[in-house]
């Protein structure tokens, strides 16, 4: 499972056309299923990003988590982020899950990422998205499950 989160000052993704969520400080999240990946995979996922210090606190270091500062996030799925591009000009998505496997981690994720910040908003899987960050930093980090696993 593979997630890329900004510190974000707002963000929001418009879902076919209809305003499915809306932020303001916190993180932007979006998740990649891969072949493979398991509900330990967002079970870590989860509970890394939540506690990850990325926020400034008052001496300007970034040394608080989304929870610290009583932030918000928004997790966007993303199947490309499992994409292959070792060969050739044009990525292949193999590596990607399954969409009704790949659905229900998505949702389980969310429902863990729930458990430790309260307001989590999300697009909706498989749906034509418009996702608008104003990213605060920039912070721009990427997380696999497979490295928190080893």
């Amino acid at each position: 499972m593979i997630a890329v989160l900004q510190r974000v000052s707002s963000a929001k993704v418009v879902s076919n056309g209809v305003l499915t969520g809306d932020i303001g400080v916190g993180l932007a999240i979006l998740l990649g299923v891969c072949q493979g990946d398991q509900e330990i995979d967002a079970d870590v996922l989860s509970a890394k990003i939540a506690k990850l210090r990325i926020f400034n606190d008052e001496n300007d270091k970034m040394n608080l988590s989304v929870l610290d500062i009583n932030g918000s996030a928004i997790v966007v799925s993303n199947f490309s982020l499992c994409a292959n591009y070792k060969h050739g000009n044009r990525p292949d998505y193999l590596n990607a899950e399954q969409p009704q496997r790949a659905n229900e981690l998505y949702e389980y994720f969310v429902s863990k990422l729930k458990e430790y910040i309260p307001d989590v908003q999300t697009g909706v899987f498989g749906a034509k998205m418009s996702y608008t960050i104003e990213n605060d930093g920039p912070i721009t980090i990427v997380m696999d499950s497979k490295i928190l696993l080893k």
